[in-house]
């Protein structure tokens, strides 16, 4: 769960629930409601009139879109959210899937430097009889 994804899905579902309208656009598109998470990749799923989160997610598995985007490669944080409208009282939900967030500089570096002393020691290596280099 992630706490910038779970204000951006509840936003979401405010603003549906406060229009009355299923919409992914209520507030705009999507790719500035999400840009803010600094992820890589992000996808949507919105939904309303299911009363519990276990019904609307099965409603999701079972469509091919939105089991796609729950199935998101590189997908590592969610946030998921749901508001009632105080007009016809159907429930709004809106869950945020992303991934592929930048790691930190240090740990592309060690990896970086780990690889080519890895790369520089199998060039040296003339022969390789049972993981020892000759």
């Amino acid at each position: 769960m992630d706490s910038k994804l779970t204000r951006i899905a509840h936003v979401q579902a405010a603003a549906m629930a406060a229009k009355d309208q299923l919409d992914h656009d209520v507030l705009g598109g999507f790719s500035s409601r999400v840009g803010s998470a600094g992820a890589g990749r992000a996808a949507e799923n919105i939904a309303y009139g299911y009363d519990s989160f276990p019904r609307t997610l099965n409603q999701w598995i079972d469509s091919s879109g939105h089991r796609k985007n729950l199935l998101l490669p590189g997908a590592s944080r969610v946030g998921v959210a749901s508001v009632k409208s105080s007009t016809t009282g159907r429930v709004y939900w809106a869950m945020e899937i992303a991934g592929d967030y930048e790691r930190p500089a240090l740990v592309r570096t060690a990896k970086r430097e780990a690889a080519a002393k890895t790369k520089a020691r199998a060039q040296s290596c003339r022969l390789k009889i049972l993981s020892i280099c000759l």
